[in-house]
C-alpha cells in the first residue's frame, strides 16, 4: 500500500527549492537548518529520489527535484487558492521551459511554439542565450528544451540528443526592384551588396565555399549574426541578405522583399536539443515530430 504524500515535507522542500540556500528557507520558515534538512530528506525517502545536489555551496535541484518543483507549485497554488477567495484565477497550467538561442529565426521560434500557444492550461517560458550557456541549463534542468541552428557535439559525457525539426534552403534577399531577369548569380554575387552571417556560422562557411567555386568575389557591406536584425538591413536596402526563406517569411508574403536567387548546395537546419530523462516534460511530446513524421518532412524538404 502506498503511503499518501506528506505535504509538511514537501513545504520545506518547497521553500528550499525556491530560496536555493537552506539558511534562508529556515529562517523564512522560522525553524533550524537541521529541522528543514531532515524534512527533506524523509521526502526524498518517501519519493525514492534525490532532490538536490550540493555543487560549490550551491544547492542544485536534480531531475526528479525539478519534477517535484513543478507539482509543489501546483499544489501549493491550489492551496492559496482555497484559503484566499472564491473568485475564478483559472486553471493551473503546465510550465514549458525553452532555451533558444539569440541568434535564431523568431519565426521559426514561433512555428515551433504555435501548437501551444493559445493553451489556457500552458505557460511557456522563453530564454535565449548561447549555445554553450543554454545547453549548461538544459543539463540543470533549467531548461526542457534547446531550439537551434547547430548541432552541438555528442559524446558519452554530453549525450544531447539534437533533432532536426526542419530544414530550409538559404536564398538572396532584397528589395522587389533588386529580382531583376536574366541575371546569372556569379553577377549577382559580384554586384549586389551583401548582407552575411557571420564567419563562425555554417552558413557562411557554405556560402564562402559556394563563392570559391563560382570564381567570384562578394560585395560584403556588412556581417550580423542576428536574422533579425539581417531582415531589417535588407528591408532598408543596405543590401541584398545572405538568410533562410523562413527568416523572412511574412516580407516575401506581404512583397516587402522578394527571393532574388536562391543558392544552390546552402540550408540550415533547426534543432531541437534534448536530454534523455527519466521524466521528459509532456508537453514535448505534442511539439517534437515523430519518427515517420520526420521521415515525411525530409521527403518533403523540410517545413
Amino acid at each position: 500500500m502506498t503511503l499518501p504524500l506528506n505535504f509538511h515535507h514537501l513545504h520545506y522542500f518547497w521553500a528550499v527549492a525556491h530560496e536555493g540556500n537552506l539558511t534562508r528557507a529556515a529562517e523564512r520558515l522560522h525553524v533550524s537548518q537541521s529541522a528543514v534538512s531532515v524534512q527533506i530528506q524523509r521526502l526524498e525517502a518517501e519519493l525514492g529520489h534525490p532532490l538536490f545536489e550540493r555543487r560549490a555551496r550551491q544547492l542544485i535541484l536534480t531531475e526528479a527535484g525539478r519534477i517535484t518543483l513543478d507539482h509543489a507549485d501546483a499544489i501549493f497554488a491550489v492551496g492559496r487558492e482555497l484559503v484566499g477567495t472564491l473568485k475564478e484565477r483559472g486553471r493551473e497550467r503546465t510550465v514549458l521551459r525553452v532555451g533558444s538561442m539569440a541568434t535564431l529565426s523568431r519565426n521559426f521560434q514561433l512555428q515551433f511554439l504555435r501548437p501551444l500557444l493559445r493553451r489556457v492550461d500552458v505557460e511557456i517560458v522563453v530564454r535565449s542565450g548561447s549555445l554553450a550557456d543554454l545547453l549548461r541549463g538544459l543539463e540543470a534542468h533549467r531548461v526542457d528544451v534547446v531550439l537551434a541552428n547547430t548541432a552541438p557535439p555528442r559524446d558519452a559525457a554530453t549525450p544531447w540528443v539534437a533533432q532536426p525539426l526542419a530544414d530550409q534552403p538559404v536564398s538572396l534577399v532584397g528589395l522587389p526592384k533588386s529580382a531583376r531577369e536574366g541575371r546569372s548569380l556569379e553577377e549577382i554575387l559580384s554586384t549586389e551588396p551583401l548582407l552575411l552571417p557571420p564567419l563562425e556560422t555554417g552558413i557562411r562557411a557554405d556560402f564562402d565555399a559556394l563563392a570559391a567555386r563560382l570564381g567570384v568575389t562578394p560585395r560584403i557591406t556588412a556581417e550580423v549574426d542576428d536574422m533579425a536584425m539581417l531582415r531589417l538591413l535588407a528591408r532598408e536596402h543596405v543590401g541584398v541578405a545572405v538568410v533562410p526563406s523562413i527568416v523572412v517569411r511574412d516580407e516575401l508574403q506581404r512583397g516587402e522583399l522578394a527571393e532574388i536567387a536562391r543558392l544552390p548546395g546552402l540550408h540550415e537546419v533547426f534543432y531541437a536539443i534534448t536530454l534523455a530523462r527519466r521524466f521528459p516534460n509532456p508537453l514535448l511530446a505534442e511539439l517534437l515530430p515523430t519518427t515517420d513524421a520526420r521521415a515525411s518532412d525530409a521527403k518533403n524538404g523540410g517545413a
